[in-house]
């Protein structure tokens, strides 16, 4: 049920802000990232477990950054963060002992991270698919890194 739950969840809210124009900032998928990561540092709060508050905050760094960079660089980090995320709540009990973590969390986690980045990925690809040929050469170029020359 929390699968369920989570993928409706997850397209709910990516849809909703669609509708409601929260997606047009480049902002939106990296925050939803940055603050999904964060809760497992609630949750290691939540059971009252200072020892266990270090090692998720160093996974929470990992999503935090490239978060960052896909608001930065490119949004297919941000599709990376949020999938990424999605396999860590998969793998998290046998990583980090977390006693604040509710049982059904990983399942709704997982899908609700995977579904949200699903959804971000199709919107990079209906973007690029739908853009005239020009504004490929541009967006190429403004992702290409510093120093790099187009080829033709």
């Amino acid at each position: 049920m929390e699968y369920l739950i989570g993928i409706l969840l997850a397209l709910g809210i990516c849809l909703g802000a669609t509708l409601v124009g929260l997606t047009r900032d480049r902002a939106f998928y990296p925050t939803m990232a940055i603050v999904i990561a964060l809760y497992y540092a609630l949750f290691a709060m939540i059971g009252d477990s200072i020892r266990t508050l270090m090692p998720e905050m160093a996974g929470i760094a990992v999503f935090v950054l490239l978060a960052v960079v896909g608001f930065r660089r490119n949004l297919w980090y941000a599709v990376g963060a949020l999938a990424l995320h999605g396999v860590f709540d998969w793998f998290h009990a046998g990583l980090i002992a977390n006693p604040g973590v509710p049982a059904w969390w990983p399942g709704f986690c997982l899908a609700f991270d995977v579904v949200a980045a699903a959804v971000l990925a199709v919107a990079l690809f209906s973007r690029r698919a739908l853009a005239r040929p020009d504004q490929h050469a541009r967006r190429d170029a403004e992702h290409a890194p510093a120093g790099a020359t187009e080829v033709r």
